[in-house]
């Protein structure tokens, strides 16, 4: 459905706020219910986060997982969940995320476009209390994007640092091996070989890449699904103030590309999914331990992602905590900074390097700090504790010359691709010797040096003495297999060496808008919002401030999006019936701070 400019006052059941997974999916399940549901989306794509993203999610006793693997036990996730959650712990959230996910992955491939795989990624820690090898994560199927026809024009494009001119890899290992081995292997340089011809085949025709995978493929095959079922999606829209009667909210003030502005009525409730916070500079001081510091962050989350639905929440007097304070604000992801041009930086977010052997991670001390292959959100928790009292958060991964053109370093590709141009621009930093490069990176040169002798003893015979690095089933996933006998460590051998500066960065925040199981926003006393909705990052998240696995963002978001959906057209989470939520008459009520 074309992105036809508003013109008129429009009414229908339910109003979306963002076009990520969680409001896309709320959506969906709304519309599939026999509601009207009209999206808008303050960005001129659509596909929010989602588009950005991994495109995984974890969903515990889902029935995809490949023939072999362990089998899951609900008891297992719900110890797995307590550990992981602590002190935060949810019994009734946690219980109604594993009741409803599966039912939820098996309705939307069933009655909509979007389609899953099953992956073999570990629980994150997957040596804790009831964590599992494999099978908790799935991952949205690759796509086409010639299936929107001309909405393909409106899907947010991946992140454009990850990609390699503008061609998406699938997060599996299985389609990243092949580019890794390119240059020593006959079938991977085939496997590449065919991928590069259709990618500038599609470059030609379609001025970008239309084999799509990830979350780019998950958020186009919400939007087809939304276009099916007739639901708009007006992106370039912003939502600007509340609509509400004394008996609650019952629409929202929108803004469009021409600047006119329109009243969007729902008579059912308005779902606010805006994404999260991440570019709220007020709010991020407020919750990034970093930030009160004086420290830098660089989040790859899309710009837009400024806390509008906190926002539009707070002028009901809804109630949002900052409950996960600290190391627990948001999802935290190392990042550098790739230079574009003109004095201008992508974010390259780590997610693969920090695994290989031979690289390792140090503080300006010259000092490791943490294990390297642990996730993102624990190398970043323990990068922003380990720099508290030092002039910056920020570390530096450093390699040896076989081991960057083997691997590459964060945008550093392997060979043959040549580096020399990301020397010049400062984003690789080069030394024939580590107290070269220690100098020039700002680093302490004896520190950096006596790291290295003390790692390098350990690793001469794969093992990481001070951190144990490879001795965890997901520190081995995202390694080398090949490398024997830990695919995680190998010493840093002969220079030159390498490094890149990594800062802190987030994949999306934690803490939001507290609400009931189906998503209604509550006030400071714990009372119902009449009207209003909140789902994926606008909500609080049920992690408690953790990162257990992968795709535990997406997952709980698409779950409680479809519990929304399903709530909003009448039926309710558990067996006792609900009713629908009532119309209403509209007001204004105050602006977006």
């Amino acid at each position: 459905m074309s992105n036809t400019p508003l013109t008129q006052a429009i009414e229908c059941d339910v109003l979306v706020i963002g076009s990520g997974a969680g409001g896309l999916s709320t959506a969906i399940t709304a519309a599939k219910h026999g509601l009207n549901v009209v999206v808008v989306e303050k960005h001129e794509h659509f596909g929010g986060t989602t588009a950005f993203s991994g495109g995984v999610l974890w969903i515990p006793g889902h029935a995809k997982n490949p023939a072999g693997t362990p089998k899951d036990s609900r008891d297992a996730a719900v110890t797995f969940m307590r550990d992981q959650t602590g002190g935060f712990y949810d019994e009734a959230a946690i219980q109604a995320f594993l009741d409803t996910g599966p039912e939820m992955v098996e309705w939307f491939e069933r009655e909509t476009e979007v389609k899953f795989v099953p992956t073999l990624y570990p629980d994150y820690h997957s040596d804790a209390p009831g964590a599992v090898p494999v099978g908790r994560s799935i991952l949205a199927a690759a796509y086409d994007a010639r299936g929107l026809g001309k909405e393909m024009r409106r899907l947010r494009a991946p992140l454009k640092t990850i990609t390699f001119i503008g061609m998406m890899f699938n997060s599996s290992n299985a389609d990243l091996k092949h580019f890794f081995n390119v240059t020593k292997s006959v079938s991977s340089a085939w496997y590449v070989g065919k991928r590069l011809l259709s990618h500038l085949k599609d470059l030609a025709l379609y001025r970008r890449g239309v084999q799509i995978t990830s979350g780019n493929a998950l958020a186009a095959r919400l939007a087809k699904s939304c276009f099916d079922l007739g639901i708009p999606i007006h992106t370039g829209t912003a939502a600007r103030k509340l609509l509400r009667d004394d008996a609650g909210v019952t629409g929202a003030l929108v803004q469009g590309e021409r600047g006119t502005s329109m009243r969007i009525t729902a008579r059912r409730g308005v779902v606010l999914a805006c994404g999260g916070y991440p570019h709220d500079l007020e709010r991020t001081r407020q919750s990034y331990p970093h930030l009160q510091r004086g420290g830098e962050h660089h989040s790859p989350t899309p710009e837009a992602n400024t806390g509008d639905g906190l926002k539009l929440a707070a002028t009901t007097g809804a109630r949002i905590d900052m409950r996960f304070p600290g190391v627990g604000a948001a999802a935290w992801m190392p990042v550098s900074r790739v230079p574009v041009g003109n004095g201008r930086f992508g974010i390259f977010p780590h997610l693969l390097d920090r695994y290989k052997p031979g690289i390792i991670g140090v503080l300006s001390t010259g000092r490791r700090f943490t294990n390297e292959s642990n996730s993102y959100h624990d190398v970043g928790a323990a990068m922003i504790t380990a720099c508290e009292g030092l002039k910056e958060t920020a570390m530096w991964l450093v390699c040896d010359t076989a081991t960057i053109r083997k691997y590459g370093l964060g945008y550093a590709k392997p060979a043959p691709l040549p580096l020399g141009g990301l020397i010049r621009s400062g984003y690789l930093i080069k030394g024939k010797t580590l107290e070269e490069l220690a100098t020039r990176a700002g680093i302490d040169p004896q520190g950096l040096v006596a790291t290295v002798r003390e790692y390098n003893q350990g690793a001469e015979h794969g093992a990481d003495r001070q951190f144990g690095r490879g001795t965890t089933a997901f520190n081995r996933y995202l390694a080398d297999p090949a490398h024997k006998p830990n695919p995680c460590v190998a010493p840093v051998g002969d220079g030159p060496y390498y490094a890149v500066k990594v800062f802190m960065g987030d994949l999306g925040t934690f803490d939001g808008i507290r609400t009931t199981l189906e998503g209604q926003v509550l006030d400071a006393q714990d009372a119902v919002v009449p009207g209003l909705f909140a789902v994926g990052n606008d909500r609080a998240s049920i992690m408690g401030g953790n990162y257990p696995g992968a795709g535990i963002t997406l997952g709980p978001n698409m779950t409680f999006g479809y519990i929304t959906g399903r709530f909003l057209a009448g039926i309710p989470l558990a067996s006792q019936a609900a009713p629908a939520p009532a119309a209403q008459n509209t007001q204004e009520v105050a602006h977006v701070a």
